[in-house]
């Protein structure tokens, strides 16, 4: 009886239908890893034809380390009166940008945190600023709990901060703060962060100004397995939602709960107990489980090489960034490191064409 209800859940993936979060459940606790992998593969090879892996030359840059969302699993932020405190200077930004485009990139990953003394006339003239400089960099810059506080800071809409953002230079926005989008886990872990339907909000609306974005997941420390379903099901149906001449969400990024220094682990003794097999597992049920985002990416930083090259095959199809200069997970644990020549011997390795590609996933 249990075969023939996986056969069907298995049928009704593999023909793209949405399956629904007790069908998800049940087939996470009785479906093996093979039987994961190969319909995640197959949905895969559908949804990207071919042997290609794309990866991107982008550099992480923190505006600020000055946060007030007091998450339990940074480190990295800082409070306002730290002695610590810094809000990255222009100089340091032209440095930055410069030393990324001659290693051969054009993106910087633009992040910080909730700082009180930032408002959005401070972002607007950032984002002229850079964009006058070096006119082809690419600025994937905050994420949904900034966008959040900067909205209610100015008393304006989430559409109205988007639109004066881009008009100053954003070019995307990264799925950033997602953690887990079920407002019990979010409660505990940053309750002054942006709620599930303030996170969800925002990308409808930047969806709605064609800003593509990305959506992530940060799993593995008080979440259940359900709550992790809810979340994948949460962004699957907002990415329903978009505009049809929308690109809405490029790709999905889950990756491990980094539990080094952190107040999680601390205070709590909430540790990374997410094994290399649950990593795989977790990344084949997001294929399944999003068949309406194209692109799905395995944190190599989080879980390193090997277990990333195994997932792409099980349903991941891009290997993400080399990820110059990381800071904030780097801080709780995660020491992996990539140049672009070791990225491309990676993907290589795993049997896999790497393809230097651009944020909209176009390949060079």
């Amino acid at each position: 009886m249990m075969d023939i209800k996986k056969s069907k859940l298995f049928e009704k993936a593999l023909s793209f239908n949405f399956l629904g979060s007790e069908e998800g459940l049940f087939l996470y606790e009785n479906a093996s890893t093979a039987e994961l992998m190969h319909i995640a593969n197959e949905m895969r090879q559908e949804i990207s034809p071919g042997n290609n892996i794309g990866w991107i030359i982008d550099r992480n840059v923190n505006t600020t380390n000055v946060c007030i969302a007091g998450c339990k699993f940074c480190n990295f932020s800082c409070s306002p009166k730290s002695s610590k405190a810094y809000v990255t200077s222009l100089k340091e930004y032209n440095k930055k940008v410069n030393e990324l485009f001659k290693l051969g990139g054009n993106q910087i990953l633009l992040q910080g945190g909730m700082n009180p003394e930032l408002g959005i006339n401070f972002y607007e003239d950032l984002f002229k600023t850079l964009k006058s400089n070096f006119p082809k960099l690419k600025l994937h810059a905050l994420g949904p709990p900034e966008i959040v506080y900067i909205s209610k800071k100015e008393g304006i809409s989430f559409s109205e901060t988007l639109k004066r953002l881009t008009a100053a230079g954003l070019d995307s926005l990264p799925g950033a703060g997602a953690e887990i989008l079920v407002d019990r886990v979010r409660n505990f872990l940053s309750i002054n962060k942006c709620t599930v339907k303030e996170w969800l909000d925002v990308m409808r609306e930047a969806h709605k100004l064609n800003i593509f974005t990305s959506a992530t997941m940060m799993f593995g420390h008080i979440e259940t397995m359900a709550e992790r379903i809810q979340h994948l099901i949460a962004i699957r149906e907002v990415q329903a939602e978009k505009p049809k001449n929308a690109v809405g969400f490029t790709s999905f990024i889950p990756w491990p709960f980094q539990d080094e220094g952190t107040v999680l682990r601390k205070q709590y003794n909430v540790k990374n107990s997410v094994s290399a097999n649950e990593y795989i597992r977790m990344i084949a049920l997001s294929r399944i489980m999003l068949p309406n985002i194209k692109y799905i990416q395995p944190s190599w930083l989080t879980v390193g090489k090997t277990v990333a090259q195994i997932c792409l095959h099980g349903g991941a199809n891009d290997f993400g960034s080399i990820m110059i200069e990381e800071n904030v997970v780097s801080v709780a644990g995660a020491d992996y490191h990539f140049d672009a020549r070791g990225i491309q011997k990676a993907i290589r390795e795993a049997e896999f064409t790497p393809r230097q590609r651009n944020q909209a996933f176009e390949y060079f």
